[in-house]
Formats: structure tokens, sequence, C-alpha cells
């Protein structure tokens, strides 16, 4: 239905959809390169969506996401540049943890709001993402030493000690920036799940969110579990961070704006319900239909405003079908519900005749 929405969208202006359709596919799956870039754009994506569903699982909406993947982008790549001449096996897990923690960090806070003032986690992430921006900009301008900017706002290329990249997965995928990223992701992919499904701390993530009431007359504590629940989920988002740093572009710059993977990764975890197979295929869907759309405007001469349109309008479909199958189950219900009412009023009228009683 979105596909055929965003084709009689195109019609509407004039546009080829058949030429448009072939344009996105041509362009996602034209070369080995195109699909390794559909596995870096992918990485990042799973560690939000993911760091979403562990918030949403306790009952919050954590919109600071991109705000928490900035803070593990920018502390991985500050601590990469210090540490130029340390072995691979020492610096490398070093970068990921701090990335981890400065995303960590940087959930903790409305956490800790939300757990002991209670104040909205929507408005504290919104707000903090502008903070974390900022902050970031201040920092890469102000605070780095000269030795490790290349320009103003620009710092140096990570050393190969540091880096996500691999000559083995750019050799495969004919010179992609497919990097050790999206393995990392699939480990916390299934980490996530054993977390969620198979240990106590998970049950008591998703009691909390189910209703909190209840879990604290079950002995939980839950100011504890929300704070550890958002704690996960900026870790999460942190090493978003640091795969987008790392492994996608090899340094930082100063952003304009919030990072996109953040916001990206929220609808990747609603799209996949939340699930880790779910997050998986919609991060492979949303990470095609990103780069193939990049293809529609020169190849078939579609508006670039016209394929976020049609983007947009495949992915609307995707996340409503959960009311497609509600409605479905409604209509399917009445009428079992009016074939309920029509085999009693059969029966009533049939014992009435015999002189019976209901």
């Amino acid at each position: 239905m979105g596909f055929v929405l965003g084709a009689i969208i195109m019609l509407i202006f004039g546009y080829n959809p058949v030429s448009g359709y072939q344009a996105m596919l041509q362009t996602a799956f034209l070369s080995p390169k195109s699909i390794g870039e559909i596995f870096v754009t992918a990485g990042p994506l799973i560690f939000t969506a993911l760091g979403f569903s562990v918030a949403n699982s306790a009952g919050f909406f954590n919109i600071g996401l991109s705000g928490q993947a900035l803070c593990g982008w920018v502390a991985s790549i500050w601590v990469a540049l210090l540490l130029p001449d340390a072995p691979r096996l020492v610096v490398l897990p070093l970068v990921i943890i701090v990335g981890a923690i400065a995303g960590a960090v940087a959930a903790a806070i409305p956490g800790i709001l939300r757990a002991y003032f209670g104040t909205s986690e929507v408005i504290v992430t919104i707000m903090l993402n502008y903070v974390f921006l900022y902050t970031s900009t201040h920092i890469v301008n102000n605070v780095m030493p000269e030795a490790v900017m290349s320009n103003k706002g620009v710092t140096q290329m990570v050393g190969a000690n540091a880096s996500l990249r691999n000559d083995f997965l750019r050799s495969i995928s004919d010179g992609s920036r497919l990097n050790i990223g999206i393995f990392l992701a699939l480990i916390f992919l299934v980490a996530v799940w054993f977390l969620m499904k198979k240990t106590t701390l998970g049950y008591e993530i998703r009691s909390v969110g189910l209703n909190p009431f209840a879990s604290e007359y079950a002995g939980m504590s839950s100011k504890r579990t929300i704070i550890l629940s958002m704690i996960i989920s900026g870790a999460l988002a942190g090493l978003g961070g640091v795969v987008q740093g790392l492994g996608t572009f090899g340094n930082f710059f100063v952003q304009g704006s919030s990072l996109s993977i953040g916001f990206d990764g929220m609808a990747v975890s609603l799209l996949g319900s939340g699930s880790s197979i779910g997050i998986l295929l919609s991060s492979l869907l949303f990470s095609i239909l990103k780069l193939g759309g990049q293809g529609m405007p020169l190849r078939a001469g579609v508006p670039t405003e016209l394929v976020d349109v049609v983007i947009a309008a495949i992915i609307f479909f995707v996340g409503i079908s959960y009311l497609i199958r509600f409605l479905l189950a409604k209509f399917s219900g009445s009428k079992k519900e009016v074939a309920v009412v029509q085999e009693i009023e059969t029966t009533t009228d049939d014992n009435s005749q015999e002189g019976g009683k209901i």
C-alpha cells in the first residue's frame, strides 16, 4: 500500500513511478559497494533503535537518542585522537566503552529527574538534545587541542588502531565504508533480547513499564528500574554514535542539527515493534529506502522532496499495520457477535414454539 500510494503521488506530479522505483532498487543494489553502504547505514540505526526499545519497555519515550549518540561520538573520537600510538587491542575496546559511558551518563540525567522528581522525560530529553549539540560544538572549537584538529570545527581522522573499518570488509564491498560496527550491532541485538527476555532485570523493566504500582507492591524498586533502563538506553545510543564516528566517518565535525540516527532509530524501533528481529529487518528496510532514494533524482528525475514523501508513505503503511490488524480483528469479532445473537434468537423462537423457557 505504501508503494502504491508513492506511485500515485509520483503520477500526480507527472513522474513515472516505474522508473522511480527502478531507480531506487538499482541504486540500493547496483553493486557490492552500495550493498555495503546499506549495512553501514543500518549499524547505528540498530543501536539507537535498541536504546529506544529498552526505554519504551519501561514505559518511557527516550527522545534524547540524538544527543546521547552525539555524546558517544564526541567522546570516542576524542579519546581515540589522544591515544594515536596505543595498541589496537587496548584503544579500540577503550573508546567503545567510553562512548557507551558517555551516552549512559547523558541518559541518566533525565532518568534521575523522572525517578525522583516526576519530570517528563520527553521534555527533558528533547531539551538536552540542544544542550549536547551546542556543547559538542564548543568542545570541538574551543576545548580539543589544536594537535588533533584538521580545520575549524573538524577533527583529524582517527588512526587505524581505533578505527572500526577493516581492509577485508572494504575489499569484499568494493571500497565501501563497511565496518565491524554492523557485527557489533548484531551482537547487541542478541544481548538485548537475552537481557529483556531471560534476566531478572529485563523482567523488572517490562513489569515497571506495564504497571509501576504493581511492581512496587511486588517488591521491585521502580526508581532503580527507571534509572537503569534509561542508562542502558543511553549506553546503546552512545554505541550508535561510536559506530557513526569510528566506522562511518572516522572523525568528528561540527553538527548543524541533531543527529538523524536518533529520530530514525525511533522509527526503526516502532516499525520493528521493539523486537530484535523486527529492529534488524526494519533497519535494513529503512537503509534501503534512504540509500535507494538518493538515486531517484539522478536516475529518474524525481525531486528529492518527493522522494522523502514517497519514503514516508511507505514507512507510514508499514507502521500502521497494527491498526489494520486491529480493524480486521474488530470486524471479524463483530461478525461473530452477530452470528451468536442470531443463534440465540433462533433457539429462543424454537423453544417458544415448544412452550419451553430460556
